[in-house]
C-alpha cells in the first residue's frame, strides 16, 4: 500500500451523515489538536499498544531520511490511552491531510475514562504501507530519532511531547519513555 493514504480515506463512508464523530488520538494528536472540536476527552482502546514503528517521511523527517512516530499495534490485553476529540466531518479533510502518510482510518471502540464507551475513528499506520518502519530495540529507535529532523522539527521533539502528554494524563507508556530514557542519554554525551 503507498504511503499516501489520503484518497482511501476519502473513500470511507462508515461515518457518513454523522454531524459529529470521536476521533481517538494516541501520538501528536493528544498534544497537537490543529482543527476544531467540540469537546476532549482523556480516552482509551483496548487490544492495541502503541509503538514507534511508523517512517515520517512529511513531518519528523524526509523521503531520503523518514524519522519515527507512533502508529498502534495489535496486542491482546494491552490497552492505549490517549486524548478522543468530537469532531465534524468537515475536519476529516484536515486530518487526511495531516495523517496521509501511511495511516488509514478506522472504525474503533473508545471508552472514556467514565467507563461509557463509543464507536469512533482512529488512523492507524499498518505494516502494509511502504513508510512503516517496524519493530526496533528502544535503544536503536532512539538512536534514530536523535537524527532526525522534518518540516515539522525534530523528531526528538515530537518523542518529548508525547512522553510529557502522557504524564500530564497520569499514564504511564513503558515504550514511550524508555525511547525518552535512552535519547536523554545521547543527547547528554
Amino acid at each position: 500500500m503507498t504511503a499516501n493514504t489520503i484518497a482511501i480515506n476519502q473513500m470511507m463512508d462508515k461515518f457518513d451523515g454523522r454531524h459529529s464523530v470521536w476521533l481517538f488520538g494516541y501520538g501528536s494528536l493528544i498534544y497537537k489538536a490543529d482543527f476544531p472540536y467540540l469537546q476532549r476527552r482523556p480516552a482509551s482502546i483496548a487490544g492495541w499498544t502503541r509503538r514507534f514503528w511508523q517512517g515520517s517521511h512529511d513531518h519528523r523527517g524526509t523521503p531520503e531520511a523518514p524519522g519515527r512516530v507512533v502508529t498502534l499495534i495489535e496486542e491482546a490485553d494491552a490497552i492505549c490511552h490517549g486524548m478522543a476529540y468530537l469532531i465534524t466531518p468537515e475536519v476529516f479533510a484536515h486530518l487526511d491531510h495531516r495523517e496521509k502518510n501511511g495511516y488509514l482510518r478506522l472504525a474503533m471502540p473508545i471508552t472514556f475514562e467514565d467507563r461509557d464507551e463509543v464507536e469512533g475513528l482512529v488512523y492507524i499506520a499498518t505494516p502494509d504501507n511502504t513508510a512503516f518502519l517496524g519493530a526496533a530495540s528502544e535503544q536503536d529507535i532512539a538512536a534514530h530519532i536523535a537524527r532526525s529532523v522534518g518540516p515539522s522539527g525534530p523528531n526528538s521533539d515530537y518523542l518529548n511531547h508525547l512522553a510529557t502528554a502522557l504524564r500530564e494524563l497520569g499514564r504511564h507508556d513503558q515504550h514511550v519513555f524508555e525511547i525518552e530514557r535512552h535519547l536523554a542519554a545521547l543527547q547528554s554525551k
